[in-house]
Protein backbone atom coordinates (compact mmCIF):
# COMPACT_ATOMS: atom_id res chain seq x y z
CA UNK A 1 0.00 0.00 0.00
CA UNK A 2 1.08 3.69 -0.54
CA UNK A 3 2.67 5.42 2.49
CA UNK A 4 0.29 7.64 3.94
CA UNK A 5 1.10 10.92 5.17
CA UNK A 6 -0.39 14.01 6.44
CA UNK A 7 -1.20 15.99 3.55
CA UNK A 8 1.00 19.47 3.06
CA UNK A 9 -1.36 22.30 3.11
CA UNK A 10 -0.84 26.08 1.18
CA UNK A 11 -2.79 29.18 2.50
CA UNK A 12 -3.18 32.20 1.01
CA UNK A 13 -3.00 34.65 4.28
CA UNK A 14 -4.08 37.85 4.74
CA UNK A 15 -3.38 40.62 6.73
CA UNK A 16 -5.52 43.40 5.50
CA UNK A 17 -8.23 45.24 7.34
CA UNK A 18 -10.86 44.49 5.02
CA UNK A 19 -11.61 41.00 3.47
CA UNK A 20 -13.80 40.25 0.43
CA UNK A 21 -16.29 36.86 -0.28
CA UNK A 22 -16.74 38.26 -3.87
CA UNK A 23 -16.49 34.94 -5.67
CA UNK A 24 -17.51 31.21 -4.71
CA UNK A 25 -14.25 30.23 -6.60
CA UNK A 26 -11.92 32.07 -4.96
CA UNK A 27 -8.78 30.33 -3.53
CA UNK A 28 -8.48 29.40 0.57
CA UNK A 29 -6.08 26.82 0.66
CA UNK A 30 -4.83 23.56 -0.75
CA UNK A 31 -2.54 20.95 0.07
CA UNK A 32 -1.04 17.37 -1.49
CA UNK A 33 0.03 13.89 0.14
CA UNK A 34 4.07 13.41 -0.44
CA UNK A 35 3.67 9.99 -1.53
CA UNK A 36 3.48 9.29 -5.49
CA UNK A 37 2.00 7.09 -7.65
CA UNK A 38 2.98 6.16 -11.06
CA UNK A 39 1.73 7.74 -14.24
CA UNK A 40 -0.02 5.52 -16.05
CA UNK A 41 -1.32 3.36 -13.21
CA UNK A 42 -4.62 2.12 -11.59
CA UNK A 43 -4.75 4.17 -8.87
CA UNK A 44 -3.98 7.12 -11.35
CA UNK A 45 -7.16 5.93 -13.30
CA UNK A 46 -8.74 5.46 -10.14
CA UNK A 47 -8.49 9.38 -8.99
CA UNK A 48 -9.45 10.38 -12.47
CA UNK A 49 -12.44 8.46 -11.99
CA UNK A 50 -13.36 9.74 -8.81
CA UNK A 51 -12.62 13.72 -9.71
CA UNK A 52 -14.91 13.22 -13.10
CA UNK A 53 -17.42 11.68 -10.47
CA UNK A 54 -17.22 14.74 -7.93
CA UNK A 55 -18.25 17.18 -11.02
CA UNK A 56 -21.31 15.04 -12.61
CA UNK A 57 -22.91 14.53 -8.85
CA UNK A 58 -22.63 18.48 -7.79
CA UNK A 59 -25.42 18.93 -10.64
CA UNK A 60 -27.53 16.84 -8.41
CA UNK A 61 -26.23 17.30 -4.69
CA UNK A 62 -24.46 19.35 -2.88
CA UNK A 63 -22.53 16.91 -0.67
CA UNK A 64 -21.39 13.12 -1.48
CA UNK A 65 -18.15 11.10 -1.11
CA UNK A 66 -16.84 8.29 -3.24
CA UNK A 67 -15.17 5.21 -3.02
CA UNK A 68 -13.01 4.35 -5.88
CA UNK A 69 -11.84 0.28 -5.29
CA UNK A 70 -8.86 -1.42 -7.06
CA UNK A 71 -6.70 -3.73 -6.46
CA UNK A 72 -4.08 -2.93 -3.46
CA UNK A 73 -3.18 -0.38 -3.84
CA UNK A 74 -5.16 0.86 -5.96
CA UNK A 75 -8.70 2.31 -3.86
CA UNK A 76 -9.16 5.85 -3.85
CA UNK A 77 -11.41 7.85 -1.59
CA UNK A 78 -12.97 11.19 -1.66
CA UNK A 79 -16.07 13.61 -1.01
CA UNK A 80 -16.73 16.91 -1.78
CA UNK A 81 -18.78 19.47 -0.62
CA UNK A 82 -20.65 22.78 -1.43
CA UNK A 83 -21.11 25.87 1.12
CA UNK A 84 -24.84 25.44 2.55
CA UNK A 85 -26.52 28.22 0.49
CA UNK A 86 -25.19 27.21 -2.78
CA UNK A 87 -27.21 24.80 -4.56
CA UNK A 88 -27.28 22.68 -7.29
CA UNK A 89 -30.31 23.56 -9.68
CA UNK A 90 -28.42 26.92 -10.25
CA UNK A 91 -25.19 25.42 -11.24
CA UNK A 92 -23.42 27.87 -8.38
CA UNK A 93 -22.21 23.80 -6.90
CA UNK A 94 -21.06 22.46 -10.38
CA UNK A 95 -18.90 25.31 -11.53
CA UNK A 96 -17.48 25.55 -7.72
CA UNK A 97 -16.45 21.92 -7.72
CA UNK A 98 -14.95 21.83 -11.42
CA UNK A 99 -13.12 24.82 -10.89
CA UNK A 100 -11.76 23.08 -7.77
CA UNK A 101 -11.07 19.74 -9.03
CA UNK A 102 -9.19 21.36 -12.35
CA UNK A 103 -7.10 23.61 -9.79
CA UNK A 104 -6.24 20.54 -7.29
CA UNK A 105 -5.34 18.47 -10.05
CA UNK A 106 -2.80 21.23 -11.16
CA UNK A 107 -1.34 21.67 -7.53
CA UNK A 108 -1.52 18.04 -6.45
CA UNK A 109 0.13 16.75 -9.90
CA UNK A 110 0.92 12.67 -9.55
CA UNK A 111 -0.07 13.41 -5.50
CA UNK A 112 -1.80 10.17 -3.59
CA UNK A 113 -3.78 12.06 -1.72
CA UNK A 114 -5.01 16.11 -2.66
CA UNK A 115 -7.22 18.71 -0.72
CA UNK A 116 -7.95 22.43 -1.72
CA UNK A 117 -11.06 24.76 -0.46
CA UNK A 118 -12.49 27.57 -2.21
CA UNK A 119 -14.43 30.03 -0.76
CA UNK A 120 -17.41 27.62 -2.46
CA UNK A 121 -16.64 24.39 -1.71
CA UNK A 122 -14.35 21.78 -0.70
CA UNK A 123 -12.71 18.47 -2.67
CA UNK A 124 -10.66 15.46 -1.10
CA UNK A 125 -9.20 12.48 -1.73
CA UNK A 126 -6.70 10.11 -0.13
CA UNK A 127 -5.39 6.72 -0.82
CA UNK A 128 -6.42 6.16 3.10
CA UNK A 129 -10.02 6.85 4.13
CA UNK A 130 -10.96 9.50 5.84
CA UNK A 131 -14.54 9.20 5.36
CA UNK A 132 -16.55 9.21 8.41
CA UNK A 133 -13.36 10.18 10.80
CA UNK A 134 -14.05 13.19 12.52
CA UNK A 135 -10.59 15.71 12.33
CA UNK A 136 -9.65 18.64 13.98
CA UNK A 137 -6.65 19.50 12.74
CA UNK A 138 -5.93 23.27 12.53
CA UNK A 139 -5.73 23.68 8.71
CA UNK A 140 -5.90 27.68 8.32
CA UNK A 141 -6.26 30.33 11.03
CA UNK A 142 -6.14 33.79 9.98
CA UNK A 143 -7.56 37.11 11.57
CA UNK A 144 -8.16 40.77 10.06
CA UNK A 145 -6.55 44.06 12.20
CA UNK A 146 -7.66 44.63 16.00
CA UNK A 147 -10.53 46.96 16.05
CA UNK A 148 -9.67 47.49 19.77
CA UNK A 149 -11.86 46.89 22.79
CA UNK A 150 -15.03 48.32 21.33
CA UNK A 151 -17.92 47.09 23.63
CA UNK A 152 -20.42 47.60 20.52
CA UNK A 153 -18.43 45.16 18.49
CA UNK A 154 -17.53 42.76 20.55
CA UNK A 155 -20.74 42.10 21.66
CA UNK A 156 -22.18 41.44 17.87
CA UNK A 157 -19.21 39.40 17.68
CA UNK A 158 -19.75 37.39 20.34
CA UNK A 159 -23.80 37.17 19.60
CA UNK A 160 -22.65 35.51 15.97
CA UNK A 161 -20.14 33.30 17.59
CA UNK A 162 -23.11 32.01 20.72
CA UNK A 163 -25.46 31.46 17.49
CA UNK A 164 -22.64 29.47 15.59
CA UNK A 165 -22.06 27.31 18.69
CA UNK A 166 -25.94 26.05 19.33
CA UNK A 167 -25.60 22.52 19.04
CA UNK A 168 -29.01 23.02 17.19
CA UNK A 169 -27.88 24.75 14.17
CA UNK A 170 -27.57 22.10 11.87
CA UNK A 171 -24.29 21.08 9.64
CA UNK A 172 -24.45 24.48 7.95
CA UNK A 173 -25.12 27.39 10.42
CA UNK A 174 -25.50 31.61 9.50
CA UNK A 175 -25.72 34.02 12.32
CA UNK A 176 -26.17 37.81 11.95
CA UNK A 177 -26.10 40.44 14.80
CA UNK A 178 -26.14 44.41 13.01
CA UNK A 179 -23.69 44.64 10.54
CA UNK A 180 -21.58 41.37 11.19
CA UNK A 181 -22.16 37.77 9.60
CA UNK A 182 -20.70 34.51 11.33
CA UNK A 183 -21.01 31.45 8.98
CA UNK A 184 -19.70 27.92 9.90
CA UNK A 185 -19.92 24.26 8.47
CA UNK A 186 -19.15 20.90 8.54
CA UNK A 187 -18.39 17.96 6.05
CA UNK A 188 -21.31 16.24 5.33
CA UNK A 189 -19.98 12.49 6.30
CA UNK A 190 -20.07 13.67 10.70
CA UNK A 191 -22.69 12.61 12.38
CA UNK A 192 -24.13 15.40 14.38
CA UNK A 193 -22.85 15.21 17.43
CA UNK A 194 -18.94 15.03 15.69
CA UNK A 195 -20.28 17.90 13.63
CA UNK A 196 -21.03 19.99 17.06
CA UNK A 197 -17.83 18.70 18.80
CA UNK A 198 -15.58 19.87 15.34
CA UNK A 199 -17.54 23.25 15.19
CA UNK A 200 -16.92 24.13 19.37
CA UNK A 201 -12.97 23.36 18.48
CA UNK A 202 -13.10 25.77 15.62
CA UNK A 203 -15.36 28.31 17.32
CA UNK A 204 -13.22 27.83 20.64
CA UNK A 205 -10.06 28.64 18.42
CA UNK A 206 -11.97 31.80 16.73
CA UNK A 207 -12.91 33.35 19.64
CA UNK A 208 -9.28 32.36 21.60
CA UNK A 209 -6.81 33.57 18.20
CA UNK A 210 -8.95 36.23 16.77
CA UNK A 211 -9.79 38.21 20.30
CA UNK A 212 -10.56 42.14 19.14
CA UNK A 213 -10.38 41.19 15.21
CA UNK A 214 -12.62 42.85 12.44
CA UNK A 215 -13.22 39.23 10.75
CA UNK A 216 -11.88 36.18 11.84
CA UNK A 217 -11.32 32.33 9.99
CA UNK A 218 -10.50 28.91 11.36
CA UNK A 219 -10.52 26.49 8.68
CA UNK A 220 -10.18 22.94 10.73
CA UNK A 221 -10.12 19.75 8.25
CA UNK A 222 -13.39 18.65 8.45
CA UNK A 223 -15.26 22.01 9.80
CA UNK A 224 -14.90 26.14 9.87
CA UNK A 225 -16.08 28.69 11.63
CA UNK A 226 -15.64 32.48 10.68
CA UNK A 227 -17.45 35.85 11.04
CA UNK A 228 -17.02 38.97 8.69
CA UNK A 229 -18.95 42.16 7.94
CA UNK A 230 -22.00 41.86 5.84
CA UNK A 231 -21.93 42.04 2.27
CA UNK A 232 -18.91 40.17 2.12
CA UNK A 233 -20.53 36.90 0.49
CA UNK A 234 -22.04 38.95 -2.64
CA UNK A 235 -21.67 36.90 -6.17
CA UNK A 236 -22.27 40.23 -8.39
CA UNK A 237 -19.14 39.34 -9.92
CA UNK A 238 -20.29 35.35 -10.90
CA UNK A 239 -17.31 33.42 -12.19
CA UNK A 240 -15.89 35.98 -14.89
CA UNK A 241 -14.81 39.42 -15.00
CA UNK A 242 -11.87 41.17 -13.29
CA UNK A 243 -11.59 38.00 -10.59
CA UNK A 244 -9.82 35.86 -13.04
CA UNK A 245 -7.11 38.38 -12.95
CA UNK A 246 -6.63 37.13 -9.34
CA UNK A 247 -7.07 33.70 -9.61
CA UNK A 248 -4.28 33.79 -12.17
CA UNK A 249 -1.99 35.58 -9.11
CA UNK A 250 -2.96 33.33 -7.04
CA UNK A 251 -1.75 30.28 -9.24
CA UNK A 252 1.15 32.02 -10.17
CA UNK A 253 2.06 32.21 -6.61
CA UNK A 254 1.50 28.83 -5.70
CA UNK A 255 3.28 27.73 -8.63
CA UNK A 256 6.44 29.34 -7.08
CA UNK A 257 5.23 27.99 -3.30
CA UNK A 258 5.33 24.49 -4.81
CA UNK A 259 8.24 24.84 -7.27
CA UNK A 260 10.43 26.13 -4.46
CA UNK A 261 9.80 23.24 -1.82
CA UNK A 262 10.39 20.86 -5.29
CA UNK A 263 13.85 22.54 -5.10
CA UNK A 264 14.10 22.11 -1.20
CA UNK A 265 14.09 18.29 -1.75
CA UNK A 266 16.11 18.00 -4.81
CA UNK A 267 18.65 19.85 -3.11
CA UNK A 268 18.32 17.49 0.29
CA UNK A 269 18.96 14.64 -1.92
CA UNK A 270 21.49 16.30 -3.92
CA UNK A 271 23.92 16.50 -0.13
CA UNK A 272 22.46 13.55 0.76
CA UNK A 273 24.47 11.84 -2.11
CA UNK A 274 27.07 14.04 -2.03
CA UNK A 275 27.39 13.12 1.65
CA UNK A 276 26.99 9.53 0.97
CA UNK A 277 30.07 9.69 -2.03
CA UNK A 278 32.61 11.59 0.07
CA UNK A 279 32.06 8.43 2.94
CA UNK A 280 32.86 6.16 0.13
CA UNK A 281 35.81 7.79 -1.06
CA UNK A 282 37.21 8.39 2.32
CA UNK A 283 36.92 4.16 2.92
CA UNK A 284 38.96 3.92 0.12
Amino acid sequence: MFPTKPILFIAVFSLVETFSFADVDTFVYGGCSQPKYFPGSPYESNVNSLLTSFVSSASLYTYNNFTVDGDSPGSVYGLYQCRGDLSSSSGDCTRCVARAVSRLGSLCVGACGGALQLEGCFVKYDNATFLGVEDKTVVVRRCGLPIGYNSDELTRRDSVVGYLAASNGGSYRVGVSGGLLGVAQCTGDLSATECQDCLMEAIGRLRSDCGTAAWGDVYLAKCYARYYARGGHSRANGYGGHQRNNDDEIEKTLAIIVGLIAGVTLLVVFLSFMAKSCDRVKGT
